[in-house]
């Protein structure tokens, strides 16, 4: 089981997501989850990539909060067993953006 990850902890894992990414869509910590919206070319991409990150969240047993409408992808990540942020999201979240480019 994952545990509740610290502020600093939480500070420190969201810059050293934030700095992998190349493009100015950055991860946003509201509350005790991280969001991003990921956009693409076309509907068909966008749900081509959630079909892999699916993949991803059932290796991980960890399953991210996510809305889509045509090349937009709304995500938000948290743990709901520890209430708040933990390790799993940050690495499901790193899957995110390595598949969302």
């Amino acid at each position: 089981m994952s545990q509740k990850m610290t502020e600093e902890q939480i500070n420190g894992a969201l810059e050293q997501l934030n700095n992998q990414i190349s493009d100015d869509t950055r991860w946003v910590r509201e509350g005790d989850t991280i969001k991003k919206t990921f956009v693409f070319k076309s509907f068909i991409r966008a749900f081509g990539w959630m079909s892999q990150i699916a993949i991803w969240a059932e290796k991980l047993r960890h399953h991210p909060e996510w809305f889509n409408v045509y090349n937009k992808v709304d995500v938000t990540l948290t743990t709901h067993d520890v209430e708040g942020l933990s390790e799993l999201d940050f690495k499901l979240a790193e899957k995110m953006e390595k598949f969302g480019r």
